[in-house]
């Protein structure tokens, strides 16, 4: 048996040094910036895969012929989208359609010439790291939910993927001139494809400015692949023509009177908090 005087018990010194740890606020806002920088490599990756499919192409050159006949020529070319705001876009983060669709306004801004810093988001859900991430993106991320109620005095594209009846419908209120909705541009559900799925009542009462708006619109499709069918279906680029909004009835641009949707149990769209009458 070995002495006992050979077993040693084996302390730290005290002069030895400890490993640091970071605090915890230091260590979350590391996470928090991994994250972001996660999240930037994967719109990256999301990118550079749509350049690749076969309607890419297809969606530029629909929106670069939009820029050359767009407001039947009143508009310069070089003049036109001077600004792009988008609404409902979704988690990004953890939604995988969602960042395809950030993506592919990525893309479209590029294509465009709008620099990224005109282009406006907003969406109740974002999280305080989406938020982050869009800035350092180059994006202008709006506070307030303004609920698509967003009057335009200048040429607009509005990027509405998959958004509520409620949003466009607040959107076109706000507008509602035929001398400012040609400054509205519109990617986002295909008004038809809206008109066949819901009650023309129930689009009369509630809605009646998309309701108005639907016959005299000018809509191209926006093609998609199959794999991409859930992310960009039922998508389409919107124009406001004027010869053919002048087609509607004079009193219909009168006075137009805010959208209340009270007796709307299905309403689509986050409102934002009311103050107490």
């Amino acid at each position: 048996m070995a002495d006992s005087s050979e077993w040693q018990c084996v302390r730290r010194g005290k002069g030895r040094a400890r490993k640091a740890k970071l605090p915890q606020s230091e260590k979350q806002q590391t996470h928090e910036c991994l994250d972001r920088e996660r999240d930037k490599y994967r719109i990256t990756e999301a990118i550079n895969e749509l350049r690749c499919e076969d309607f890419w192409p297809e969606w530029k050159e629909i929106l670069s012929g939009c820029l050359r006949e767009t407001v039947g020529g009143t508009v310069e070319t070089s003049d036109c989208f001077m600004e792009c705001v988008c609404y409902g876009l979704g988690n990004f983060s953890s939604c995988v359609s969602a960042r395809y669709q950030l993506a592919m306004l990525l893309l479209l801004l590029d294509a465009l010439q709008i620099p990224v810093c005109q282009c406006s988001l907003y969406d109740p859900v974002f999280t305080v790291s989406e938020y982050e991430t869009l800035r350092e993106l180059g994006f202008t991320v709006l506070t307030e939910n303004e609920e698509g109620k967003r009057a335009v005095c200048r040429p607009t594209l509005f990027y509405l993927m998959h958004c509520g009846k409620a949003l466009y419908n607040n959107l076109l209120w706000k507008n509602w001139s035929p001398k400012i909705l040609p400054k509205v541009f519109l990617i986002g559900n295909s008004f038809l494809g809206i008109q066949e799925r819901t009650l023309q009542r129930e689009l009369e009462s509630d809605y009646r400015y998309l309701s108005h708006i639907t016959t005299v619109c000018e809509e191209t499709c926006l093609p998609s692949s199959q794999r991409f069918l859930d992310v960009f279906n039922d998508t389409a680029l919107i124009r406001f023509l004027p010869h053919k909004l002048h087609k509607l009835p004079e009193p219909i641009w009168d006075e137009p009177s805010e959208p209340q949707y009270e007796h709307c149990p299905d309403l689509e769209i986050i409102q934002r908090a009311r103050e107490p009458k």
